[in-house]
């Protein structure tokens, strides 16, 4: 408990010191116009609200992820909580914060266009079909877990309760919420489902105070605790908890958010809070879980094997994070828990998926620079979009899940490396706050040995040896800080 209470003190922290010393570092300007003003078109670009803004983005960033990937990062032990608190305020926060104020400043633009304006064009094209595919991956995964968990409810109803229903339903939501201009429908739902979700955090928060259960200190961080993990624990517990700590995801929808934005001063608590907001949830679920799990009676001596057991669906033998928070909820919630529950796990997921479109959409149009004012424009720039997430669906979820969950990661590589680009160029061209860079270049340099070391080493990747794999990955990291310092010597003269 004492480490879970400093962990929530420590996040908190990070958003007061080190959020206004990136705001600083960044230089965020009052008096200029935002591109909700500059390019108004009644689509993506117009001014919402301060609170609701907040409340999309913090939803658009979180869906289920700070709630199942925290889940199953805590069964590799308290280490989550490390990682989660040093991943959020050093690295999470700076990567959405910085990566949404620069496409304030390049009037609203897509991640693939900050990228590319930093790295050179190769970059530009390689990231504009990495971000799409990861948006159409995201789209895919979202449609697909809402569905089976809405056949299971209605599975007596036919067809019509069966899981290729709903996953037409969940589609037909996403073309809307796609195609229509965002303060048509993300602009009204949203902010009642982010709601919701912060609320079902401080339910749950409170029952992690006034429930049995022992909860792991931080005395045990540094052993891995995974009984079944393929994955050592590093790089394992980074790629499981990304939504929470570090995730590319988020930098494409920072862009989406600066289109709405009125004011460059409200850039820390809308970029920078979201993302420690999204952090304090992952941090509540990861303890709930194994408090939780902790007093149950199933198969299992640690409360790691507990939890572990809780979450394995006995059909199909598969781990499966609702069961838990179903559980958790109506435990400790009751009737209203029951609720959220189902809006955590259903609901959630849908709003991240339709976002993720609607970014493909943007970034596809941004490259091509063919104009969204008008809905059949906007329905050619959709058509192939959809047509590719649909096809997905036929493939296993598993294998779709591990290649977003390692895509995913690899982008934040990339825009931890454009924002440290930026910094550097703008230090040394102003003369002044010359080593600013450090801010994005530290974690840029542990997510690129995380995500190299990671695809040589897992399951889906090479399958090289734990000591190969490392040495690979820092070699590789090693490179990219050589690379980096060359380049700024050279910039520099």
């Amino acid at each position: 408990m004492i480490t879970f209470v400093i962990s929530l003190l420590l996040l908190v922290l990070g958003y007061v010191l080190y959020g206004a010393l990136v705001d600083r570092v960044f230089g965020s300007d009052p008096s200029k116009k935002t591109p909700c003003y500059t390019s108004a078109d009644g689509v993506d670009y117009m001014p919402m609200p301060t609170w609701k803004v907040f409340l999309i983005q913090f939803l658009n960033i979180a869906g289920t992820g700070p709630i199942f990937g925290a889940i199953q990062g805590i069964i590799f032990g308290p280490s989550a909580y490390l990682w989660i608190v040093l991943g959020c305020i050093f690295g999470g926060a700076v990567h959405d914060y910085m990566s949404g104020m620069m496409s304030i400043r390049r009037n609203g633009a897509s991640l693939p266009e900050l990228i590319g304006d930093e790295l050179g064009q190769k970059a530009r094209m390689t990231m504009r079909f990495i971000s799409i595919f990861l948006m159409i991956l995201v789209g895919t995964v979202f449609a697909q877990t809402p569905a089976q968990l809405l056949s299971t409810m209605t599975s007596d109803g036919g067809f019509w309760g069966s899981a290729a229903f709903w996953t037409i339903i969940v589609f037909a939501y996403y073309i809307l919420a796609t195609l229509l201009p965002i303060d048509k429908l993300i602009g009204k739902i949203y902010p009642v489902f982010g709601l919701a979700l912060l609320v079902m955090a401080v339910g749950v928060g409170y029952g992690i105070f006034v429930n049995d259960g022992v909860m792991p200190e931080i005395t045990d961080a540094f052993e891995n605790h995974h009984p079944n993990s393929a994955i050592p624990i590093f790089p394992g517990l980074c790629i499981t908890i990304a939504c929470g700590a570090v995730s590319g995801f988020h930098a494409t929808q920072s862009p989406m958010m600066a289109r709405c934005m009125k004011n460059e001063k409200y850039g820390r608590p809308i970029f920078y809070g979201a993302m420690i907001a999204e952090g304090i949830v992952a941090l509540i679920w990861a303890a709930a879980a194994i408090k939780f799990a902790d007093t149950l009676d199933v198969a299992g001596n640690t409360p790691y094997e507990k939890l572990i057991a809780a979450m394995t669906n006995p059909e199909t033998g598969k781990i499966n994070p609702a069961i838990i928070v179903n559980q958790i909820c109506n435990s400790w919630l009751g009737g209203v828990g029951a609720l959220l529950a189902i809006l955590g796990v259903v609901a959630a997921p849908i709003t991240s998926g339709d976002t993720a479109l609607r970014c493909a959409r943007l970034i596809a149009a941004d490259f091509l620079k063919y104009k969204q004012n008008k809905i059949y424009k906007r329905l050619l720039i959709c058509m192939p979009i959809f047509a590719l997430s649909i096809a997905l669906m036929f493939i296993d979820f598993q294998i779709i899940w591990r290649y977003f969950a390692w895509t995913n990661q690899t982008l934040s590589v990339f825009t931890l490396w454009t924002i440290t680009i930026w910094l550097a160029k703008r230090g040394l061209r102003e003369g002044k706050m010359k080593h600013a860079y450090l801010i994005s270049m530290v974690p840029a340099l542990w997510m690129t040995l995380v995500c190299s070391t990671y695809i040589f080493i897992a399951p889906e990747g090479f399958q090289f040896i734990p000591a190969a794999s490392y040495t690979i990955g820092g070699f590789i990291t090693f490179g990219s800080f050589v690379y980096f310092i060359i380049w700024y010597k050279k910039f520099a003269r």
